[in-house]
């Protein structure tokens, strides 16, 4: 039986994939967090053989949330879901960490097979997305400036979209506030942004923010 850990803030798709895995003989969804903290603590406290991960979510974003999970427990295999389709996450979730990454209207089929292959210690991406990741690892990169942020550039623009001021951002992460000044001059250079409110402009240009 794979004993799965549901991390998601939207208590209607909760319900709704646990729904369709009750199909499944050998899934199993033991635990719902509707936040990063909810899941730290349970990721703590049991184990489990897959996360399924929400990356796009209300306070620590899921690449935060999957950083502090690999430093509690190295070896779980989390597969990242995300309202966003493959070309704008996938390599960053996988550089951060995760086992595989499908985009939430991918079919239910796929989804089950996501999880089975993860948990077995495989790395699951879709058709698509296994081609986008492998052409930009040997350097075929044609992505938007936002794609081939760092993970660490990535987690705070997306924190900076949210308000974030930079010393919370460094209390969270655990940097200095210099540090994170750098890394926000970094994002501003490669997204070719002048200001915060130019970049909240970019975001929404490009889909990463409503």
């Amino acid at each position: 039986m794979i004993d799965i850990l549901m991390v998601d803030d939207h208590t209607i798709f909760r319900s709704g994939l646990q729904r369709l895995l009750l199909d499944e003989t050998d899934l199993r969804t033991t635990a719902e967090a509707g936040n990063g903290a909810e899941a730290l603590e349970l990721v703590r406290q049991r184990r489990f053989d897959v996360v399924l991960l929400d990356i796009n979510m209300e306070g620590r974003n899921g690449l935060e949330v999957l950083a502090s999970m690999r430093a509690a427990q190295p070896a779980l295999p989390v597969l990242m879901l995300s309202m966003y389709a493959e070309e704008q996450y996938a390599l960053v979730a996988i550089q951060a960490g995760a086992r595989g990454y499908i985009a939430k209207d991918a079919e239910p089929a796929e989804l089950v097979r996501a999880i089975r292959c993860v948990a077995a210690g495989g790395q699951y991406l879709s058709a698509r997305a296994a081609s986008q990741v492998s052409g930009q690892l040997e350097g075929r990169d044609d992505r938007p400036a936002h794609q081939r942020l760092t993970v660490r550039e990535h987690q705070i623009m997306l924190m900076m979209l949210k308000g974030v001021s930079l010393t919370a951002i460094g209390d969270e992460m655990l940097i200095s506030v210099k540090t994170v000044s750098t890394h926000r001059s970094n994002i501003l250079d490669k997204l070719g942004v002048a200001s915060t409110a130019e970049l909240v402009l970019y975001a929404v240009r490009h889909g990463i923010i409503q």
